[in-house]
């Protein structure tokens, strides 16, 4: 994904609203995400993201996160080993415990 980003974010309230995300997203959980299209993932995050100055399109700076999953499952059907995406198309995340089938 690079240093550009297709959204980025610079009023306090969004950063906040990322940054708490973030805390909802520790390494090798097992989630579910609901995205701003509607779709939802499942996966176990490979990492916790952390929160970096991109670019957009003309130029300005800004915040986001790349927030990698693994193991992950598109809308109930697709699977893929791993699956990347911006921080800020996540609406919603639910914990998946441990022994439960993705």
């Amino acid at each position: 994904m690079g240093r550009f980003a297709e959204r980025i974010h610079t009023d306090r309230a969004d950063i906040d609203r990322l940054e708490a995300r973030l805390l909802e997203l520790p390494n090798d959980a097992r989630v579910a995400l609901r995205l701003d299209d509607g779709s939802e993932l499942l996966g176990t995050v490979a990492a916790r993201a952390s929160l970096q100055l991109f670019e957009d399109r003309e130029g300005n700076e800004g915040m986001n996160a790349i927030v990698r999953l693994e193991d992950v499952v598109l809308d109930g059907s697709t699977r893929a080993a791993v699956q990347d995406l911006w921080l800020d198309r996540i609406v919603a995340v639910r914990r998946i415990p441990r022994d439960a089938a993705c």
